[in-house]
């Protein structure tokens, strides 16, 4: 998907400046016992990337030294990295607000049975993929038995007290539209995943994220393959919102990638398109050692087409619509 990736980084998209850092997401790997169409990552069982002892010392080093307040762990599955248990018990041990990207069904994965209770015990935010309340829509979009599981793994975690209001065990879940459509109203769809949801299968939870798929790598190839590519990023740019412009998430989130190095966001990531700063070229976990902690504060973000995405109708970003 070569083409498309220069297609997004040519554009007029309006110039962003960074704010001082708040969080700290790091993709620890592209391992994932899920193939998914929408995946901008193009994680799978297949891939092996995974991040070092050596790396994950070095974000721990960062959260400390920076005080930062949030880690936001992300992959492929980022519990099978061999080292995830280690960084989500000293972060949290520091005071950090972990949150833990999970597709669910890697709770049920052999040698991961265990996981949902450690979460629980180390009081780890968890925000789930669960792109529909319907099985056939899922398992269209991330494979067969997928919605299954994944009901199993929801049930297991309300068991452990994830979704209960008087628990403190956040469990939020993730809506990404199964095509080349923007999402729909958050708060109407919330509303609708909670009927269904207890209704069907006596599962509850705390919030509805609601998240614009990106036109980046496997969702690219989809869409080009079907001839609507170009089709979809016009709906983007036609969907433009400036208000929205406030509340993308580069502005106070640092990317990291397995190996280390530093992004304005994890589609940036995606696209090779490295942070700026301190005129470095590959800026890397190390180069925020030391450093003061608003020393980022208004340097320019990398923006291309796929920006459009994250300001397009509600807004998008890690943590849902940016749109009240």
């Amino acid at each position: 998907m070569k083409h498309a990736h220069s297609l997004l980084q040519k554009t007029d998209f309006p110039p962003l400046k960074r704010q001082s850092m708040d969080t700290l997401q790091v993709n620890l790997g592209m391992i994932c016992n899920q193939t998914c169409r929408h995946c901008h990552v193009n994680a799978g069982p297949n891939r092996v990337e995974s991040m070092s002892a050596d790396n994950i010392a070095l974000v721990l080093q960062v959260l400390r030294a920076r005080g930062v307040k949030t880690l936001d762990l992300t992959g492929g599955a980022p519990e099978l990295n061999a080292h995830f248990r280690k960084l989500v018990h000293e972060a949290n041990a520091m005071g950090c607000r972990v949150i833990d990207r999970c597709n669910l069904t890697v709770l049920l994965e052999p040698g991961q049975t265990d996981t949902a209770a450690f979460l629980a015990a180390q009081r780890v935010e968890i925000t789930a993929s669960l792109p529909c309340y319907l099985e056939e829509n899922v398992d269209r979009q991330r494979g067969n038995g997928v919605f299954e599981k994944s009901i199993a793994a929801l049930q297991q975690l309300n068991g452990l007290g994830y979704g209960h209001p008087d628990t403190g065990l956040v469990l939020n879940l993730v809506y990404n539209p199964l095509g080349p459509a923007l999402p729909p109203d958050q708060y109407q769809l919330q509303e609708a995943y909670r009927h269904e949801l207890n209704k069907r299968y006596g599962i509850v939870f705390n919030h509805l994220l609601t998240i614009t798929n990106m036109p980046i790598n496997r969702f690219a190839a989809t869409l080009a393959a079907k001839g609507q590519l170009n089709d979809y990023i016009r709906l983007l740019k036609d969907s433009f919102s400036a208000a929205n412009l406030n509340g993308v998430m580069c502005r106070s989130l640092v990317s990291v990638d397995w190996q280390g190095y530093l992004y304005d966001c994890d589609f940036n990531q995606m696209l090779h398109m490295p942070m700026k700063i301190r005129h470095v070229d590959a800026p890397h976990l190390r180069d925020l050692i030391g450093a003061t902690a608003d020393d980022m504060h208004g340097l320019p973000i990398g923006i291309g087409e796929h920006c459009y995405g994250c300001t397009a109708g509600q807004g998008s970003s890690c943590s849902g619509a940016l749109a009240a």
